[in-house]
């Protein structure tokens, strides 16, 4: 059985920057990355956008290139799936056994499958690996019309670049609104009429019956009402479900992830857990247990264990933030805006650059800026320290908000 000082399961983002960071500390240990894909690190937000649109190639979405992993002494176990963890062993099952002094779970998690009748033909895709991509762009030759089952950032930003191309694009969301769950209702009618604007057959408060097949392949959407939606291609994007089951099966605290304290360790000893899958209590969600998301969650966590395990242990605490890029129009978040009570528009939409600034009990708690970088860099600070500036001059553009 080999063995490393630390072994990091998921080659995503947390799992490539806890070993940066580890190297980057002085750690002079062993450390191996296992990961179930082929290729090493890579980013993961590109692929709905640039990879997608085929405006980037896979070697620049390479988190690090392949020489830098040898050159810092870390073991790359590509294209292994860990099935078990046995913590009183201090090892896990990858078809091998391998065996770890602290181990740091980065597994991220597995896009959410439809549960209905055709989920599975051919021509039904999710994005969360570059292998989804590629089988995606393998059928768009093929493809006239598509079904896009979601209406959050992957969706949107799929029918953003697919209308682009020429498809001819339907987005279906089961909610009354699209990006329901991270953002305010100004912003959601705002990226509803962008789409609209843009061709997309934007369908609210529609729910799927079954994917119609013909020969094995996906032929149509069925709705709830009895409608059909004739497609060659469905690309399904509601949500992920957490990869935590070999850890929760050895014992650890979870349920929609896996349970961390603040410095990112499960109830497991010598068990760390980072990203997506890491169950936490935020600062910045009034201290509610969550997960996130987010290439930010993920490095900061992934961070915050390589302080730890080189002997400067503080807790995770970092501003959430996301991006979004669709059609031309950048979407960057600062923050999370659950909970707010008050939402203000800095700016005209008409223009397609503003902020909207998401108030709890009058302090900033978020801010989302539609081509307005400034506000967005400039906000950080009142999201940070929790400000509470007077809402009329947080609504005039002609105040810069580092003023408040």
């Amino acid at each position: 059985m080999s063995h490393h000082d630390v072994l990091i399961v998921g080659a995503g983002h947390a799992g490539a920057q806890a070993a940066i960071a580890l190297r980057q500390a002085k750690f002079a240990g062993s450390i191996a990355i296992v990961g179930d894909e082929s290729e090493p690190p890579y980013e993961r937000p590109p692929l709905s956008k640039d990879y997608l649109a085929g405006d980037k190639p896979f070697e620049r979405l390479l988190i690090r290139p392949p020489a830098f992993w040898e050159e810092r002494g870390v073991t790359m176990l590509l294209g292994r799936r860990v099935t078990a963890v046995d913590a009183a062993a201090h090892a896990v099952t990858a078809g091998d056994r391998i065996g770890y002094g602290t181990l740091v779970w980065a597994a991220g998690g597995g896009p959410r499958s439809l549960v209905c009748s055709g989920h599975d033909v051919a021509g039904v895709h999710a994005i969360r690996t570059r292998a989804d991509v590629d089988r995606l762009v393998g059928d768009l030759p093929a493809t006239t019309r598509v079904v896009v089952i979601g209406g959050g950032y992957i969706g949107l930003e799929a029918a953003a670049v697919l209308t682009k191309l020429g498809k001819q694009v339907t987005v279906l969301e089961a909610q009354d609104r699209v990006l329901a769950r991270v953002a305010g209702e100004a912003l959601s009618h705002f990226y509803e009429g962008e789409h609209r604007a843009h061709g997309v057959d934007l369908r609210l408060g529609v729910t799927v019956d079954c994917i119609e097949q013909q020969d094995g392949r996906a032929r149509g959407v069925r709705l709830d009402s009895g409608e059909l939606l004739p497609c060659e291609m469905v690309i399904v994007g509601i949500g992920i479900t957490p990869s935590v089951e070999p850890l929760l099966a050895a014992g650890a605290e979870g349920g929609n992830g896996v349970r961390v304290d603040g410095q990112c360790r499960t109830t497991l000893p010598d068990i760390f857990a980072i990203g997506d899958c890491a169950l936490h209590a935020n600062a910045f969600a009034d201290g509610a247990e969550i997960r996130l998301e987010s290439v930010q969650n993920a490095n900061d966590m992934a961070n915050a264990v390589a302080r730890t395990l080189t002997g400067t242990a503080t807790d995770y605490y970092a501003v959430p933030w996301f991006w979004s890029n669709q059609y031309d129009l950048r979407l960057q978040t600062v923050g999370l805006s659950l909970g707010h009570d008050r939402a203000i528009l800095r700016g005209d939409p008409a223009t397609r650059s503003f902020s909207l600034v998401y108030l709890q009990q009058g302090r900033v708690i978020a801010l989302d800026c539609v081509n307005a970088t400034r506000d967005y860099v400039q906000g950080r600070a009142l999201v940070l320290n929790r400000a509470a500036p007077d809402p009329v001059r947080l609504a005039d553009t002609g105040v810069v908000l580092k003023d408040l």
